[in-house]
């Protein structure tokens, strides 16, 4: 089936082998598998080639899937380059950021059917062999299957760079083998162009991942300033060695391009850390011309109240790291903000940034925009051992808020984590993913799952004994906040 791993793959859920043929394999080499049952999967590729005409089919990507995988447990991490050049980075990273830095800060899931579903995932913190588990349970992205990512691929766990990037390969804008491979190169017909986005799938094939079945949003360690203190700045230095610095400015350039947010069937509203302030734009009174509009900020003297869908489509996104103070607090509110059982709308000042808000806020968002459902994520079992009141993240998820509207979801989809404390320090906590089906897609089925092991053995790319483990008490004043 075209939902399979290729042999060898995480979810055998035995570690790989490490014969000596294969420890040295490290150029113009094809490493293959087999199964007692069926036909061979493809051969294992290395180092990997970018596709011919930039057409990154199932195949390459399953290739990408079982390199990384046989990488991690073979090889040391200087010598990821070797399976992953910096030319096939390159071309992978800007063909994805040219895509995400066109879609609108909260993207609108609308094209489903009788026949679609919707998976959505919350925090998997660089834990790869996990990712690739949780694709290959819930089935790989396709016509009927969408993907909504909440943030937070990197920081803390070993593979950040190689679970964005394989996220980023299943966004990519692809082509077929006829005439909807000028998806790339904009020259498909007009007839072809003005149809339906299923009339072109229809026409690419169904070995073709558009944009519009797989959704990545950014989350608060997609940024700067955190991915300095939590590990994957220094994983990158260390993969990619003099090459490292070039290769975390183009993550950093591709994170500012990830939307804050989704909406999905007009039912469920999905963010990385959940709802936002309002801020009001009003002219100036010498022109009622656009670029005399200033901001009019809620402050200590102003009660806060929620912001609306339409001011989050017009905050500025673009920031390493998005500000705590100023004109632009919308974009930090979506990625840092907290749920709490207490009624109100309050500064978030255990992280510094960011907004706490109660039920009643939950309820009046989900009335004013017509939704039943927020799912978002940004607490695992560390943040939530420090959060009376609200359910504890065993089973990769919680329910927090239960209102006459609807519901607010917490998910996080990293299970034994964090993964480098001790063995006796970690929650031992299950992953979950959701998957939303049709009629309305706000009646949520929840997927928990174990951490695949045995984790290769790999060294933290962060302190993690100095280091707390939540983002609460973090030196914000440290973040970057210019343009």
């Amino acid at each position: 089936m075209s939902d399979s791993l290729p042999s060898g793959s995480p979810s055998d859920h035995e570690p790989a082998t490490n014969s000596p043929e294969e420890a040295t394999t490290t150029s113009s080499t094809t490493t293959t598998t087999s199964t007692p049952e069926g036909p061979s999967p493809p051969p294992i590729q290395i180092p990997l080639p970018w596709p011919s005409n930039s057409s990154v089919t199932l195949d390459w990507i399953q290739n990408l899937i079982s390199a990384f995988d046989w990488s991690s447990k073979n090889l040391p991490p200087s010598e990821l380059p070797s399976v992953l050049p910096v030319s096939v980075f390159d071309a992978l990273v800007l063909t994805a950021s040219k895509i995400l830095h066109k879609e609108p800060n909260c993207v609108r899931i609308d094209d489903c059917n009788e026949n679609s579903r919707v998976v959505v995932v919350g925090d998997v913190h660089g834990q790869l062999h996990d990712v690739m588990f949780l694709l290959q349970d819930a089935g790989f992205p396709c016509e009927d299957r969408f993907f909504v990512f909440n943030g937070d691929y990197v920081d803390r766990g070993a593979w950040g760079l190689e679970t964005f990037l394989l996220l980023l390969a299943w966004k990519i804008r692809l082509g077929g083998d006829d005439g909807g491979r000028d998806q790339l190169t904009g020259s498909m017909s007009e007839e072809k162009r003005s149809g339906s986005v299923r009339d072109r799938e229809n026409v690419i094939g169904e070995c073709v991942f558009l944009p519009q079945r797989v959704f990545l949003l950014r989350g608060n360690h997609e940024s700067k300033y955190c991915t300095s203190v939590y590990g994957f700045e220094k994983e990158v230095l260390a993969k990619y060695g003099d090459k490292g610095k070039h290769v975390y400015r183009k993550c950093l350039g591709c994170f500012e391009g990830l939307p804050l947010a989704s909406v999905i069937a007009g039912r469920v509203y999905t963010a990385h850390g959940g709802l936002f302030r309002s801020v009001s734009v009003t002219p100036s009174k010498r022109s009622k011309g656009k670029k005399n509009r200033r901001i009019i900020l809620n402050s200590e003297t102003k009660p806060l109240c929620l912001g609306s869908l339409e001011e989050l489509s017009k905050a500025r996104r673009s920031v390493l790291d998005p500000p705590w103070e100023g004109q632009n607090l919308i974009p930090g509110d979506v990625l840092w903000s907290d749920p709490t059982m207490k009624s109100g709308l309050s500064p978030n000042t255990e992280r510094g940034i960011g907004l706490l808000w109660g039920p009643d806020c939950t309820e009046d968002f989900l009335k004013k925009f017509q939704l039943k459902l927020i799912i978002r994520s940004h607490e695992g079992p560390d943040a939530r051992e420090k959060r009376p009141g609200l359910g504890g993240m065993d089973e990769g998820y919680t329910i927090d808020h239960v209102v006459p509207s609807g519901k607010l979801i917490t998910l996080f989809s990293a299970p034994d984590y964090p993964q480098f404390q001790a063995t006796e320090d970690r929650y031992k906590n299950k992953g979950a993913y959701i998957v939303l089906k049709p009629p309305c897609f706000d009646d949520p089925e929840f997927h928990s799952f174990e951490a695949i092991t045995p984790r290769p053995a790999v060294n933290a790319y962060y302190d993690y004994k100095d280091v707390i483990d939540s983002d609460e008490e973090l030196d914000l004043a440290a973040m970057v906040t210019s343009t």
